[in-house]
C-alpha cells in the first residue's frame, strides 16, 4: 500500500466520524417514508395560499430525515405539503447518501419531482437543497427537463462552484492517483471537486436557465464550499444573500445553515413566498 493511502484512508474514518457527530441519530431513517412530524406525506394537497409542494434536496452524506429534521417541519407548519427524498447511495453504504454520480442522483430527483407532482396535482414544485442538494438541482433542470416543474430553486450553503474544504482540496494534486481512488470509491465527492468534468458541464454556458427564481443564502463561516462567495450564482433572476448581511450575530458554519438554523429558515420562507416576505432578521430566529 502507498503511504499517501495509509494518510487517506484514516482520514476519511475521521471525516465520516465528524459527519456522524454533527447530524442527528440515523436510527429513525427511512427512505421516502412520513417520519413523526408529518412530512412525505402523499395526501397532502397545496392550499391557495401555498400552491407548490416543497422537495427539500439533502446534502452530501445526509438523507431525507436526517437533513430535515428542522426545516421540514418549520415549513409544515406554514401550511406547505413537504416531500424529501434519498439519492446518490452507494451499495453497501446505509443512511450517509449522496455520493453517487450527480448526474445520476439528478435522475432521481426528476422521477421523485414528477411522483410529488402527480399526487399533488401541482404543476410545479419549488426546490430547497442543502450543500449539494442546492447545486445538484441545476443539473436537473439545465439538461433533465426540470425547467418546466420547478418555479424556484433555493439553496442553503450550495457548493454551486465546487466544494474546496477550506483549500483541502488544493492537496490532492500533490497525492497522485488520489482523485483517481475518490471518483472509483464516492464519484459525487468528485463532481464536487473544482474543476471536475461534471462542473465544467454544469456551469457551461451560465449558471441558471430561464422561467427558474434562484436563491441562494450563504454564511461567511463555511468550511465546505469555499470561499462562500463561490456559492453565488449569475443570471437576471438570482436573489444571492449572506446569512450576516441578515443578521450579524448568526455564526452558523456549513452544517447548521441547513440543520437547525431558523434565521436562514426564515429566508428560505421568503423564497418561497416572496409576495409575503417579511425582513429577515436576528429576531427572526424565534419566530
Amino acid at each position: 500500500m502507498l503511504p499517501w493511502k495509509r494518510v487517506l484512508r484514516p482520514l476519511a474514518a475521521v471525516l465520516l466520524t465528524a459527519a456522524v457527530a454533527t447530524v442527528p441519530a440515523a436510527a429513525a431513517h427511512a427512505a421516502d417514508n412520513a417520519p413523526s412530524s408529518g412530512w412525505n406525506d402523499f395526501s397532502c394537497k397545496p392550499s391557495a395560499d401555498h400552491p407548490r409542494p416543497v422537495v427539500l434536496v439533502h446534502g452530501t452524506l445526509g438523507n431525507s430525515v436526517d437533513n430535515w429534521l428542522s426545516l421540514a417541519p418549520y415549513l409544515k407548519d406554514r401550511g406547505y405539503c413537504v416531500y424529501s427524498l434519498d439519492y446518490g447511495q452507494l451499495t453497501g453504504v446505509p443512511v450517509f447518501y449522496g455520493l453517487g454520480t450527480i448526474d445520476k442522483s439528478a435522475e432521481q430527483l426528476s422521477a421523485f419531482v414528477d411522483k410529488v407532482l402527480a399526487a399533488t396535482g401541482a404543476a410545479k414544485a419549488d426546490l430547497v437543497g442543502h450543500s449539494q442538494g442546492g447545486m445538484m438541482p441545476r443539473y436537473y433542470l439545465k439538461f433533465l427537463g426540470g425547467a418546466g416543474k420547478v418555479n424556484a430553486l433555493v439553496g442553503l450553503a450550495p457548493d454551486n462552484h465546487g466544494a474546496t474544504l477550506s483549500g483541502l482540496t488544493n492537496l490532492l494534486p500533490y497525492f497522485p492517483g488520489a482523485t483517481d481512488l475518490i471518483k472509483a470509491t464516492t464519484p459525487g465527492l468528485a463532481d464536487q471537486i473544482p474543476g471536475s468534468d461534471f462542473l465544467a458541464k454544469l456551469n457551461a454556458g451560465g449558471d441558471t436557465v430561464p422561467g427558474v427564481h434562484y436563491t441562494v443564502i450563504a454564511t461567511k463561516y463555511d468550511e465546505v464550499a469555499t470561499p462562500w462567495q463561490s456559492q453565488y450564482l449569475s443570471g437576471s433572476d438570482v436573489h444571492n444573500v449572506l446569512l450576516q448581511d441578515l443578521c450579524p450575530l448568526d455564526l452558523s458554519e456549513h452544517v447548521a445553515i441547513g440543520l437547525f438554523d431558523r434565521i436562514a429558515f426564515h429566508e428560505v420562507a421568503n423564497a418561497l413566498d416572496p409576495a409575503d416576505a417579511t425582513a429577515t432578521t436576528c429576531a427572526s430566529a424565534f419566530s
